[in-house]
């Protein structure tokens, strides 16, 4: 592996974590809401209606920490719960007219954010940096689609649902 590659990854991404996560906090102070919260209140804001299952898919994390942080924002009216027509065993979470409104405000403030580090790159730049977001992304969707189908074997099952999700681009 290329040393001052590794290297570099190891000392620049945590620095542009903590800037990130330090705006993230600007952002957010004063809204009640974590930064948790928030994030699935984008995800929905993207692709409202979705299943519980496949919000907690989106924000890559358990069915049971997914519902927690839904009671959460059921608690703060930011988002509502109801039976699927189709099926009443599953449950759809859709953002509410408050909901939906602190989305906007924060994709506007991070997308004033993003034009403003825009403005500090080269066209250039930018398309390096997009170029190389999309090829990290990449790696690390072929990744956990390797070690989804080492697992399956392990346990001896076929294809999950996972593995064939990571397997279809978009």
């Amino acid at each position: 592996m290329d040393r001052p590659f590794v290297q570099a990854i190891q000392e620049l991404f945590p620095r542009v974590m903590r800037y990130l996560q330090a705006e993230e906090v600007r952002e957010l102070t004063g809204l009640g809401v974590t930064p948790g919260q928030i994030n699935a209140l984008l995800v929905l804001y993207f692709a409202d209606n979705l299943t519980m299952g496949e919000l907690a898919t989106e924000m890559y994390l358990t069915e049971s920490a997914c519902t927690r942080l839904v009671d959460r924002l059921v608690k703060l009216y930011l988002v509502r719960r109801r039976d699927d027509e189709k099926d009443r065993r599953v449950v759809r979470v859709s953002l509410t007219s408050y909901g939906r409104q602190l989305a906007e405000l924060v994709n506007s403030r991070r997308q004033h954010r993003f034009s403003e580090l825009a403005k500090g790159l080269s066209e250039e730049e930018q398309d390096g940096l997009i170029a190389s977001l999309r090829a990290i992304l990449r790696v690390f969707k072929q990744q956990e689609a390797e070690r989804d189908r080492r697992e399956a074997e392990r346990n001896g099952e076929g294809a999950t649902a996972k593995t064939r999700r990571h397997n279809n681009p978009g």
